[in-house]
């Protein structure tokens, strides 16, 4: 695969997760996708295959009213693409024990792509 089609295969997972569209995210991962969310340093959550990433999606669609991802910069690093992304997110209700409604979250992150079968197979989130 070319570099040109990992960026187009980035780029759709990054517009689909904009629009909330859980159903154009999974469009582009292999069935066993593996996705996994580092905060701090430290494993946050983590999902292997299509399923369990749909339910942790739908989960954090749900908790926003509003967000965007923002392409900063990809670099292909032999069986990866790390992509640097800002990200703009406004809660959509009051988390308990965690931020309020209306709360804006601003910061930049890495995701690290790797792929299979003309897809995403594993997504690493680093923020």
């Amino acid at each position: 695969m070319t570099a040109d089609y990992h960026q187009a295969l980035i780029e759709a997972y990054i517009d689909a997760y904009n629009r909330f569209d859980v159903e154009g995210m999974l469009v582009t991962l292999t069935d066993d996708v593996r996705f996994e969310h580092h905060a701090a340093g430290e494993l946050a959550v983590a999902t292997d295959g299509k399923a369990d990433f749909e339910k942790l999606a739908r989960v954090g669609a749900a908790l926003f009213a509003s967000r965007a991802q923002t392409l900063v910069e990809l670099r292909d690093e032999g069986d990866v693409v790390v992509a640097t992304i800002d990200f703009h997110g406004e809660i959509a209700e009051d988390i308990p024990d965690g931020p309020g409604a209306g709360t804006i979250i601003e910061m930049q992150g890495t995701s690290e792509f790797s792929f299979r079968d003309s897809r995403i197979s594993r997504v690493i989130d680093r923020g």
